[in-house]
This record gives C-alpha cells, sequence and structure tokens, in this order.
C-alpha cells in the first residue's frame, strides 16, 4: 500500500514537473519571441512644417518667440545649452537643437536674428553669416493604438547619466547584481502581505515592473506573481541589463494626457516640461523619476505640493549615493516645477490630425501606423492654425450671441495645394464631429461659378458681358414638385451682365444658364474642379444643392485661385521610418483641368466680388494692399453660411451653420466672411496678381449694357475677353473728361 502510494505521488510529481518545464518553456518562448518586438512598438508621430526663416522673410520677434516657445526652447538672460532663447536689442539669440529632418541632418548651432521693418534683415550662425534658419518641427499629435498608449522612443545612450543612475538609486538599488528578482525585496513585501492580510506590496526590481508592463496584469495575486518571477528570471538570460534598463525608461507610465497615455520618460519630459529628455535639468529629472512610484498621486499639475516633496526626498537620496554633490541637490531643491513651458501642450489640433489619419489610412495599416514608429511630416502651420482659431471665435461672435452657431475652415497655399490649418468646430481643441470633413450641407452660391465657367468655355456664345434674363423661373420636376428659385432680395432685373450676376450672386440668371448648359455639363465641371463627393444631376444643381463638406469645397476653390491647375489637397510632406530614413514623399502633383484664359475670365469677376459685390462690406477687415477674389453662399432658407476666398498665396473656405439644420438668417458675408476676412487679415502676404494670359485683350466697355465704348465714357470698364469674342455694338460715345470707374485702374493700377 506504501509502495503503491509512494508510486502514485512519484509519477504525479514527475506529471508536476513536466508541465512545469513544458510551462516555463512556454513562457521563456513568449520572452524570446517578442521582447524585442515589445521594446520596439511605436506610434506614429505627427509634425507640423518646419519653420525656415532667411533674410527678407516676414516673421517678426513676435512670431519667431511664440514658436519657439511652443517648441519648449526657454528664454534666458545668456544661452549655454541647447533649447534657449535671448533677447539682444533688435536681435533674438538661438541655441538651436540637433534635428534629423527627412532630407537632411541640421546640427544645433548658436544662432542670432537680427530684424529691420518687422522683416529678417540678417542671421548669422556661430558668428558667421547664413542664409538660413531651420528650426525643429513642434509635435502636434500621433496615431497611437486603441489602448491609447504613447511613448517617444529612446536609446541607453541618449539618457541623461544622472538620471538612469538616480533611477536604480531610487527603484532597484540592486539591479546591476540580481537576476530579475531580489530576495531582500521579496522578503520585505512578505513581512507587510503578512501584516496587512492581502497582497499590497510586491518588491518588484526593475525587470520584474517590465515584465509585468509588457506581458501581466496588475492584478495582486500569488500565481501572477509567480509567473513574474519566472518570466524575469527568464528575461534576465535572454537580454543584457542595458537592454532591460532600455526597454524600461521607455515603457514606464507616467501619467495621463485626456485619453493619450504618456508612456517613457522621453515622453514624459515633453509632457511636463516641454523639453527634450536630454536637456532637463537635475530638478526636471529628479521629478520624473520620483513620478514613477505613482504618477497620479506624484502628477505635478494637480497635486504640486506633493509632487515638490517626492521630488525633493529623490535628490536628498542621490546625494547621499554621491550621485550628485550635495550643493547641487540643495540648488534643485529650491528650483520650482518648472512647468511654465506648457504653450504648446494646450494646443490641440484634432481636426487637422483627424484629416492627416484619413489620408495615412489610404495607404498603410493601422497595425502600421500605430507600431511602426513612422515620422509623419506635414505641412500644418501652427501659427496660421492659431490666427484661424481665433478668427473663427472673433467672428463667430461678430455675426450672432448664440452658442450654438457653428464653424469649419480649410486653409491651402494656393501654390501647392498643402493643407496648412483647418478648424472642425467651435469647440477648437476638442476630438469630436469634424465639421470641415464631415457636415455635408447645401453648396449655396458657392457652385456658381462653375456654371459661368462652363458657359465662358463657349466664347462663341457667352463672355462676361453676355446678357442673362434675370425674371422668375418655374420648372415642373419629375416627380410633380416645381423648383421655384428666387433671388435672395427678390428683386427681378429683367436682364443682367453676365459678369454681374456673378458679382451680385443673383440665382435666377445662375439657374436659367444652369438649365440651358444641362445638369450634367455643370456637374463635369465641378470635377474637373476637384468635387468628388456624390453631385446630383438635377435642375438645381446650379444652386449648390446636394450635401457637401468644406474640404470638397476647398478643393474646387483651390483649383479655381492656381488658375486652372487642379491639385489634390494633401497634408503629408514626407515619412520616414523610426531610424530616421525616408520611406516615402509627396511631391507637388497637379493637372490642367481649365484653359488658363478660361479661369482668367472667371478670375476677373471674383476680383469684382470682393471689389463692388457680395464681399465688399468685408474690405474694412482687410489691409488697403490686400486684393483678394472671392465668393460668398448662403443655402436655401439661410441655413448655411459660406465663404471661399483668395490672395496671392492663401484660399481659405469657411461654414457657418447650425447642427440641427435650422435656419441661421446669416447670409455668406455677414457669418462665415467675418471669419473668412479676419484670418485673410492677418495671415495672407501677397496679394492676388493680375497677369493676363495669351487670348485675353482687354475692351473698354459699357457696363450698364454691354455693349463697347470709349476710355473715359460714362460707366466706362475694362473687360477681359477670350480673343475674338468681345461684343461688336458700341455706344456713341468717346473719350471725354468724365471720370473712369475701371476698377482694375483702381485695385491694380493698370
Amino acid at each position: 500500500m506504501i509502495r503503491r502510494l509512494f508510486a502514485f505521488l512519484l509519477k504525479l510529481s514527475l506529471a508536476v514537473f513536466a508541465l512545469g518545464l513544458l510551462w516555463v518553456a512556454y513562457l521563456d518562448a513568449t520572452i524570446s519571441s517578442t521582447f524585442d518586438q515589445k521594446r520596439y512598438a511605436l506610434p506614429a508621430t505627427v509634425y507640423a512644417r518646419s519653420l525656415e526663416l532667411h533674410e527678407g522673410a516676414a516673421v517678426d520677434r513676435a512670431s519667431l518667440e511664440r514658436e519657439l516657445k511652443w517648441l519648449g526652447y526657454r528664454p534666458v538672460g545668456e544661452l549655454y545649452r541647447p533649447g534657449q532663447f535671448a533677447r539682444k536689442g533688435n536681435a533674438l539669440q538661438i541655441y538651436t537643437r540637433d534635428f534629423k529632418f527627412p532630407d537632411q541632418f541640421y546640427e544645433g548651432a548658436r544662432v542670432e536674428v537680427r530684424w529691420q521693418n518687422s522683416r529678417v534683415s540678417a542671421i548669422e550662425r556661430d558668428s558667421k553669416s547664413a542664409d538660413l534658419l531651420r528650426l525643429e518641427p513642434m509635435v502636434i499629435g500621433g496615431v497611437y493604438p486603441k489602448h491609447g498608449e504613447d511613448r517617444i522612443l529612446i536609446q541607453l545612450s541618449e539618457v541623461p547619466t544622472i538620471l538612469a543612475r538616480g533611477l536604480l538609486a531610487i527603484e532597484d538599488q540592486k539591479f546591476m547584481e540580481h537576476y530579475g528578482f531580489s530576495i531582500t525585496g521579496i522578503a520585505r513585501a512578505f513581512l507587510s502581505n503578512l501584516q496587512s492580510g492581502r497582497v499590497v506590496a510586491g518588491g518588484s526590481t526593475i525587470t520584474q515592473q517590465l515584465v509585468k508592463n509588457y506581458y501581466l496584469s496588475s492584478e495582486r495575486t500569488i500565481s501572477r506573481k509567480v509567473r513574474e518571477l519566472i518570466m524575469s528570471v527568464l528575461l534576465e538570460f535572454h537580454a543584457s541589463k542595458e537592454e532591460i534598463l532600455e526597454g524600461y525608461l521607455n515603457e514606464i507610465y507616467l501619467g495621463q494626457d485626456g485619453p493619450r497615455a504618456i508612456h517613457g520618460f522621453a515622453l514624459g519630459a515633453l509632457h511636463y516640461f516641454n523639453t527634450p529628455l536630454s536637456q532637463l535639468g537635475l530638478h526636471q529629472q529628479a521629478l520624473l523619476v520620483g513620478m514613477v512610484k505613482g504618477p497620479s498621486l506624484y502628477n505635478p499639475k494637480r497635486n504640486p505640493e506633493r509632487a515638490t516633496e517626492r521630488r525633493n526626498l529623490v535628490l536628498d537620496v542621490w546625494i547621499n549615493e554621491g550621485l550628485i554633490s550635495r550643493e547641487q541637490g540643495e540648488v534643485s531643491k529650491l528650483m520650482p516645477l518648472d512647468l511654465e513651458g506648457q504653450e504648446s501642450l494646450k494646443q490641440r489640433f484634432p481636426a487637422y490630425l483627424d484629416l492627416v489619419r484619413r489620408q495615412l489610412r489610404l495607404e498603410y495599416r493601422d497595425e502600421d501606423l500605430t507600431t511602426l514608429g513612422l515620422r509623419i511630416f506635414t505641412a500644418f502651420d501652427p501659427q496660421m492654425q492659431t490666427s484661424l482659431q481665433a478668427a473663427t471665435l472673433t467672428g463667430l461672435k461678430a455675426a450672432s450671441d448664440s452658442p450654438e452657431l457653428e464653424s469649419a475652415s480649410v486653409v491651402t497655399r494656393v501654390d501647392s495645394g498643402e493643407v496648412v490649418a483647418l478648424t472642425g468646430g467651435r469647440a477648437l481643441g476638442q476630438a469630436g464631429f469634424n465639421r470641415a470633413l464631415d457636415a455635408r450641407r447645401p453648396a449655396g452660391s458657392l457652385f456658381k461659378p462653375a456654371v459661368y465657367l462652363a458657359a465662358l468655355e463657349k466664347p462663341k456664345r457667352f463672355n462676361l458681358v453676355s446678357e442673362l434674363v434675370d425674371l422668375p423661373l418655374a420648372v415642373e420636376l419629375p416627380n410633380g414638385d416645381v423648383w421655384a428659385p428666387e433671388n435672395y432680395d427678390k428683386d427681378h432685373r429683367g436682364s443682367v451682365l453676365l459678369y454681374r450676376a456673378l458679382i451680385e450672386s443673383l440665382n435666377l440668371p445662375a439657374a436659367r444658364l444652369g438649365l440651358e448648359l444641362g445638369p450634367d455639363v455643370i456637374k463635369t465641371m465641378l470635377r474637373r474642379l476637384g468635387v468628388t463627393a456624390s453631385i446630383p444631376e438635377v435642375a438645381s444643381l446650379s444652386l449648390g444643392v446636394g450635401g457637401y463638406a468644406a474640404i470638397d469645397l476647398a478643393a474646387m476653390y483651390q483649383t479655381i485661385a492656381a488658375g486652372g491647375f487642379r491639385t489634390p489637397l494633401r497634408t503629408i510632406r514626407d515619412i520616414v521610418d523610426a531610424n530616421g530614413d525616408p520611406l516615402r514623399r509627396y511631391p507637388l502633383a497637379y493637372d490642367r483641368t481649365v484653359d488658363r484664359a478660361t479661369m482668367h475670365l472667371l478670375h476677373f469677376a471674383l476680383l469684382g466680388v470682393m471689389e463692388e459685390g457680395t464681399g465688399s462690406s468685408l474690405k474694412r477687415l482687410l489691409p488697403p494692399d490686400l486684393i483678394t477674389a472671392g465668393k460668398s453662399g448662403t443655402s436655401n432658407d439661410g441655413r448655411d453660411s459660406w465663404f471661399a476666398g483668395f490672395s496671392g498665396d492663401l484660399l481659405t473656405v469657411t461654414w457657418v451653420g447650425y447642427d440641427d439644420n435650422r435656419t441661421s438668417n446669416l447670409t455668406g458675408a455677414r457669418a462665415a466672411g467675418q471669419i473668412w476676412a479676419r484670418f485673410m487679415a492677418v495671415e495672407a502676404k501677397r496679394p492676388v496678381a493680375y497677369r493676363i494670359p495669351e487670348r485675353i485683350e482687354l475692351k473698354w466697355i459699357d457696363s450698364t449694357n454691354g455693349r463697347r465704348t470709349g476710355r473715359g465714357c460714362p460707366n466706362a470698364i475694362r473687360v477681359p475677353f477670350i480673343e475674338g469674342s468681345a461684343p461688336s455694338s458700341s455706344t456713341d460715345c468717346r473719350k471725354t473728361d468724365n471720370p473712369v470707374v475701371d476698377w482694375l485702374q483702381k485695385i491694380f493700377g493698370v
């Protein structure tokens, strides 16, 4: 009987031992096959454009200082390390940082920038004249995995020596000696747990903490601790101490930024101090190390006193361990928490990042975007975004006191089609419904330029002074309904010149012209201009029926502003991998879809909108020397207010309305135009140029009847025509002493 029992127990023991070996083998395989992958799984980082200064650049000192603060540069009296700037009379001295751009490595240096009349007059780099100052771009966000973890990968060699050694002094003094676990730590934890009657302490080494974060849950159970201990020993077998410490430095949780979890000391340095890890002071390094014990408990933003006490305790340990001198420690204790460099962290750009992510996902899997550490360089301009956000709030207030009135805007560069700024709603810094991309509303009068372009492509039939009928219209639809559009002012002029109908945004002439051309022709023109949304071929298409987002109309007006070159709107310039090696470039791509001469005729009319049409009331908000072209739009019953317009360098499309689609009774100029004009007044630098292309000739026209007339005659205005398409009939007037009303002369001096 005893022998049988002994045999049974022996077999059971062997079975348990075998299962244990299999379990250990499984844990070993898990670590050996996934440790490197775990260490380097990184979300994509999205950067703004890099600010580049050269002699003559129209960037004043205040704007440059604001940009430097966003980048985490600190104002000082004298420069002594990278990441600082100092005011010296009319000059600004900057100690720039190293940065690896997609096309070059830019080494940090001492730079001095001088100004004259709000323009950069000279740049010196290390006391030598330089042609260019290139600042590193600002990080504006990332593409994170579903669990929201974010980190910036850093190598152990890039970590300040004091921080690395100081972390071990606080968290695991025997790290370099043990094999994954500490007997004394386990004993201490065992006594604490025994006294409390439950698991309250773990006695974990850094290796055990890393194993728990990588592979295990946070539950406090004996079985989990056993797995943790075994896997820690196995990890010590497979990885060096340096690899384990590096993994820990990149993995450790240091707090929360909304839904984004802050992991690793590199990102923690940026999150709390807006300063790269390599440039932190001792007092900042000690604060981060102290937070490891409890990121929420010692959060310096919420618990500054507790965080200060913890930081000073860490400094005392460092003094006692001989890592720093007593003088260094005491000076560091007197330092403030130093969180003032938080301006950039308050900048939230969820709407723009939404557009970036959508464009990325056309070519990359979500898994790639959240694990490969891609670096995404975009055209985003934080200065323009700040101006757009300010203009949005001011413009909405000027239009209405309603807090429910919403807005969306898209800003592009005319010469490249790059989206440089974007707002998706009134709550500018909060993620949510992105109206610039997803609020699909009728385009109203913003479609009229497409109607007139389609007509002007037929110069034997139409020109800018062709007479259009402005009388009531009723069209029976296939379903039996009657479509009867009206002008905004309910007036009927009988007849009106084509360019005047566009300048005054009259509905009836546009509707009649659209019916004459056919909805299919209008739809084709909209496609040629870049509208990719669904377009219904119906009678009311000429007045903007359908659903279109601001981004759709920005694509359309980008083609118009670029003189007929259709350029796909883009945000991304370059993508590089985690090592900084180029993966993909996004060069300028364009295709001429509208003849330059025909587009020139439309530009003439859109300039007139701002000079004497529906946009003329906005001129008071613009600088007197900023020549712009634009078009207002109001959808049926005043539900949507639109304004699209461009200067020589920027195009902006703005929508204003209510989410529930109720009537706002706000015209395009009265609401959307208020935001548009306030933004363009600050950021647009180049006026619209008036270059007469080939096949275009200017003729003096009587603006009251469209007939040829003479310079100086009553109501004389110069109008462009495609060669051979000007009217043949003329007035009897010849040159007189009457004042010339030509607004081309007025705004261009030609």
